[in-house]
C-alpha cells in the first residue's frame, strides 16, 4: 500500500482525500517509481473541478513528478532500477509510489535535483512547445505573455529573453509584476489596473506584438486578439479564468490573424519528441539561462491547501508537493 490523494467526487479542494491505495507490480512496459517530489499545475484544478474529464472515478490528480525507479516490468529498456527519473503529462502523480509507462520517463541529469525536476517538467516542456515549436517567433520579435509570474510564464519569460525576444508580460498586482520584471520581462502590465491593449500599443508604437501566449482564457482573450500585429498569432494554451466563448472566424480577418489551441500531448506523444523537448529544457536550465523557482512547497497530504492557494492567485512560480 501507498498513500495518495484520491478524488471520488468533483468539486473544490476539499474533495481531495489522503488515502491508502494499492500499488501493483509493474506490468509489461511499466516501471514503479517512488516519488520524491510532485509538481502542481493548474490543469490539476481543471480535472478536480470536472472542466476536463478524468478517465475514471475515483482518480488521483497530478501530471508530473520525479523520483527513483524501484522496479521494472518485462520489456522496459528506457530506464533501470535506481535511475533518477522525471515525467510530464502522466495522470496520477499525487502519490508516494506510482506505476508509469517506461517510455514516458526521462532520466534526470546530474546537476538538477528532484524538487527542481518535478517543478519544471510539465511547465518547462510546455514553454518549449509554445516558444520553439508552436508559435513562429524568434530573435527580435516582441511577444506578450500573460501571467508572466506564474508557473509556465516564469519559465517562458526567461527562455524567450534567452532567445532574443522582447517580452511584455502581464501580472496581477505589484508584487507579481515585480517578480515578472525580475525574471527578465522588458515590460510588465498590471492587468488589475492597466488597459492591456492600450499599453501594448504604446509599447510597440501602435504595431502590436507578433504573438500572444494566453493561459488565462476568458478574461484576457479579447485583449489578446486586439494586441496582435499583422499576421500575428494567438496561442491559447489554458483557461484559468474560464472557457473562451465561441469565436467568429471573421474576427481574425482584421489583420489576417492566426489562432491555435495547442495540446501539450500532441507535441510530445512520440518518444523522440518527448526526449527532444526534455533535452532542450535540461540544457537551458543547466546552462543557467533559465532558473526554476520553487516558490511554494507543501506536504502531499496538504494538496488541498496547495490548490486553494493556486486558485486564489496566492502563488508564484512553481509549486511542489513532497511525499
Amino acid at each position: 500500500m501507498s498513500k495518495a490523494i484520491v478524488v471520488s467526487e468533483l468539486g473544490g479542494p476539499e474533495v481531495m482525500r489522503f488515502e491508502d491505495v494499492p500499488v501493483p507490480a509493474p506490468g509489461p512496459g511499466e516501471a514503479r517509481v517512488r516519488q520524491t517530489a510532485i509538481g502542481v499545475n493548474y490543469i490539476d484544478v481543471y480535472f478536480r473541478r470536472g472542466i476536463y474529464k478524468a478517465p475514471q472515478m475515483p482518480f488521483t490528480p497530478g501530471q508530473e513528478g520525479a523520483g527513483v525507479v524501484e522496479a521494472v516490468g518485462p520489456g522496459v529498456t528506457e530506464v533501470a532500477v535506481g535511475d533518477r527519473v522525471a515525467y510530464a503529462g502522466l495522470p496520477g502523480s499525487y502519490a508516494e509510489v506510482r506505476i508509469a509507462p517506461g517510455a514516458r520517463l526521462v532520466k534526470v541529469p546530474v546537476g538538477i535535483d528532484d524538487k527542481t525536476a518535478a517543478a519544471m517538467m510539465l511547465k518547462g516542456m510546455t514553454a518549449e512547445v509554445l516558444l520553439l515549436r508552436c508559435a513562429r517567433v524568434g530573435r527580435g520579435d516582441t511577444i506578450l505573455f500573460h501571467a508572466a509570474a506564474g508557473g509556465v510564464g516564469s519559465i517562458a519569460s526567461q527562455w524567450a529573453k534567452h532567445l532574443g525576444m522582447r517580452v511584455i508580460g502581464t501580472a496581477g498586482g505589484p508584487d507579481k509584476a515585480a517578480v515578472a520584471l525580475a525574471l527578465g520581462c522588458d515590460h510588465v502590465i498590471d492587468y488589475d489596473k492597466e488597459d492591456i491593449v492600450a499599453r501594448v500599443k504604446e509599447l510597440t508604437g501602435g504595431a502590436g506584438v507578433q504573438a500572444v501566449f494566453d493561459g488565462v482564457g476568458k478574461r484576457t482573450f479579447d485583449a489578446s486578439l486586439a494586441c496582435l500585429a499583422m499576421r500575428g498569432m494567438l496561442v491559447l494554451f489554458g483557461q484559468s479564468s474560464g472557457a473562451v466563448p465561441p469565436v467568429e472566424p471573421s474576427a481574425l480577418a482584421r489583420a489576417s490573424l492566426f489562432l491555435t489551441r495547442p495540446s501539450f500531448f500532441h507535441y510530445v506523444g512520440a518518444r523522440d519528441e518527448l526526449l527532444a523537448s526534455a533535452r532542450a529544457l535540461f540544457e537551458v536550465v543547466t546552462s543557467g539561462a533559465v532558473k526554476i523557482g520553487v516558490a511554494q512547497t507543501y506536504a502531499l497530504r496538504d494538496a488541498a491547501a496547495a490548490h486553494r492557494d493556486l486558485e486564489a492567485r496566492k502563488t508564484t512560480g512553481s509549486t511542489v508537493l513532497i511525499p
